[in-house]
């Protein structure tokens, strides 16, 4: 009896030897075929559109509004919309999708107070004039979710919009503030499905970029980036 009881351990743990190895195999072919057609699928279009950055204008914000209309013209679903990378005060990072609500250029005021200070020249030994602030990119949610405690910890994001059919990418990365409350509101108010119902939790917020990075695919894999630190 005692004889049978150990064979009969050793042929299970024969049969579980042979099933592992089985589900290794079958794994590693998984793998293997997922590897295979992942790397089969096309990544661009085989026509792609010029980029030089050579002749790119100064302002990011111009460029970034002339791909976008040509992102339109090109047919491309919902160009507005853009993944948002937050991360909490220790590190840990989440992103999500968003659509843009805005940009809005720096302050008409300050930027008419800078332009007569430069008019006018500055006397010797003066300070310099504070150089002009880039422009706000516009995003909105609740405060409470996720990405809201985490901006609330860690007041830093990373944009980036993606268009495949023009083998385009654009990250925009920088510091986040709030908007006013009734900045918030006429948002909440404005949004398509809007049913009068107020949200005191809703809230615009304004990226205020270092750095905003233009990125386009070449046929010849030698693709483009155009960077702007601002």
């Amino acid at each position: 009896m005692g004889a049978l009881c150990v064979f009969d351990q050793v042929l299970w743990r024969d049969l579980a030897l042979l099933v592992q190895q089985e589900l290794e195999r079958y794994a590693r072919g998984v793998s293997d075929f997922l590897r295979r057609r992942l790397r089969a699928l096309p990544d661009f279009p085989d026509r792609l559109p010029d980029f030089d950055p050579a002749s790119a204008p100064a302002d990011p914000v111009v460029l970034f509004l002339d791909w976008l209309e040509h992102a339109l013209a090109a047919g491309v679903s919902q160009p507005h919309a853009f993944s948002l990378a937050t991360s909490t005060g220790g590190g840990a990072v989440s992103s999500r999708m968003l659509i843009l609500k805005n940009i809005e250029p720096a302050g008409a005021a300050s930027a008419g107070e800078a332009g007569s200070a430069a008019g006018a020249g500055s006397p010797a030994g003066a300070p310099d004039a504070p150089a002009p602030q880039p422009a706000a990119w516009h995003f909105a949610s609740t405060r409470s979710s996720r990405k809201g405690r985490e901006l609330a910890a860690n007041p830093r994001a990373a944009m980036n919009f993606y268009w495949p059919a023009l083998g385009r990418q654009v990250r925009v990365v920088g510091a986040v503030s709030l908007l006013s409350a009734e900045e918030s509101a006429l948002d909440w108010e404005e949004r398509p499905a809007a049913d009068g119902r107020a949200n005191p939790d809703w809230q615009v917020y304004a990226l205020l970029p270092a750095e905003v990075e233009f990125w386009q695919a070449s046929a010849d894999r030698h693709h483009i980036r155009h960077r702007y630190d601002l």
